[in-house]
């Protein structure tokens, strides 16, 4: 039988991804959007195959009346306290009037469990939502990823390719994780089809330190490059504030401080996954830092 899966924030590059490799594996998707969504993307979401509905997001009653039978719930919503919080509190209440037994939020992050609060704004939002989803009587199931590593060609300054460096704040051996949003919506849409998961689950598609990308980049590009080491963490930690206080950009998602607090987070070490669940569904091939440099 066909598991019926909810997806909220298909519109998305990551909810995009999760609804093609949810009917990849043969379950039926429910695609919630909001009102203001194009016609084009509709006909996008319906020639997949998947039923879309369009729905008052703050409605959980019209929400939850298109969550009726559903397996799981799968919110793979991005934004800030109105989205991740707020919008996906509606979701959440939906689920649980429509008797969804399962629900994954839009996580899909480094593992916030260990960080200091008030120190990355953005992973701050998700710690918020989980106080409302651990009071929810539903089966909740978090992915963490480490970083996303389609970011490292675009907007993630970790390679500085025009100057054949790799920035590194502190240790250049410290291990950080990376995972393509590929891999992270193959691996979501396997957990939202299966029966019963646990309430976190680790995912890595590489795992790499400074140095390690200095060996790797030197290899694939046949130039030598070296490390960029401007200063150490609490250096950094001082050009987040400045930063902060000059440019604010309260409504961006990802301002210019925003990046460098994930990148503290990455290379000071707080966030390494102990233990990883990459062999859990052997349907997902993990792809390297190398290999997905060698396909761009």
């Amino acid at each position: 039988m066909k598991k019926n899966i909810v997806v909220a924030g298909v519109t998305g590059n990551l909810g995009s991804k999760i609804v093609d490799a949810l009917l990849a594996n043969g379950a039926e998707v429910v695609a919630i959007v909001r009102l203001e969504t194009s016609k084009q993307k509709i006909e996008d979401l319906e020639k997949k195959g998947a039923k879309v509905f369009q729905v008052d997001t703050n409605n959980k009653s019209e929400i939850a009346k298109h969550c009726l039978g559903a397996h799981c719930m799968v919110s793979a919503l991005a934004g800030l306290s109105e989205t991740i919080i707020d919008a996906q509190s509606v979701f959440l209440a939906a689920a649980v009037e429509a008797n969804v037994p399962r629900f994954i939020p839009s996580d899909y992050s480094l593992d916030f469990t260990n960080l200091k609060e008030g120190q990355n704004r953005n992973l701050d939002l998700r710690r918020a939502f989980h106080q409302h989803l651990e009071k929810a009587p539903i089966q909740a199931t978090t992915i963490f990823n480490g970083a996303f590593m389609d970011l490292l060609t675009t907007d993630m300054p970790l390679i500085l390719f025009q100057q054949k460096r790799i920035l590194c704040w502190g240790n250049p051996n410290q291990s950080m994780e990376f995972t393509t949003t590929q891999n992270v919506a193959e691996f979501t849409a396997a957990v939202a089809i299966d029966d019963s998961t646990p309430r976190y689950l680790n995912i890595a598609g590489d795992k790499l330190s400074c140095n390690d990308f200095v060996r790797l980049l030197t290899e694939l590009k046949n130039e030598k490059y070296t490390l960029f080491k401007p200063g150490g963490i609490s250096l950094l930690n001082v050009l987040i504030k400045l930063t902060r206080f000059f440019s604010p950009s309260k409504n961006e998602l990802y301002p210019a401080w925003q990046g460098m607090q994930y990148m503290r987070d990455m290379m000071e070490g707080r966030v390494v996954l102990q233990k990883n669940d990459n062999d859990r569904y052997a349907n997902v091939k993990w792809t390297t830092v190398k290999d997905f440099l060698i396909g761009e």
